[in-house]
């Protein structure tokens, strides 16, 4: 049978115990990076009573929030890209106004949209959008207003 040979002795003095640490090192900068990863692909959104609920400790953190656009509620600065809205929860009362500079999706006017904003905030009560997604079901699109679809 054939023996496996051990280090020579000294073997950490003579470079291998640099070579120990560059792995130990990419293994763990590896597991970092994966980590935090998955962890901002998996970020999880409130509704806008949740978030309304968290009161002071949802200040100036960056999150994600759900909501329904108001009706007749959105307004652009004259000349900018800057925009004011209001979003509700359609399970709830509470009602969150959002501002968003930038070009806002022709889907964000369709009823049956779901607007997800990405942003912060702030202590006036006011949610500074970062981004802005908007998730539309699309065997809703062409459905007239009232009707119920039928089962697929």
């Amino acid at each position: 049978m054939h023996q496996v040979p051990s280090p020579p002795k000294g073997w950490l003095r003579q470079g291998g115990g640099k070579l120990l640490l560059v792995g130990v090192l990419l293994v763990a900068s590896l597991g970092y990076f994966g980590w935090t990863a998955f962890r901002s692909s998996t970020v999880y959104y409130r509704t806008v009573d949740e978030l309304l609920a968290l009161g002071e400790r949802a200040y100036h953190k960056d999150m994600r929030v759900s909501g329904k656009l108001v009706a007749g509620s959105f307004q652009r600065v004259p000349g900018s890209t800057q925009a004011f809205f209001v979003l509700t929860d359609p399970k709830g009362e509470g009602r969150l106004l959002a501002t968003y500079t930038g070009v806002v999706p022709e889907l964000f006017f369709n009823p049956y949209s779901e607007i997800v904003l990405e942003g912060q905030l702030q202590p006036n009560g006011v949610f500074v959008a970062e981004q802005v997604i908007v998730k539309c079901p699309s065997k809703y699109a062409s459905q007239p207003l009232g009707e119920v679809p039928q089962g697929n």
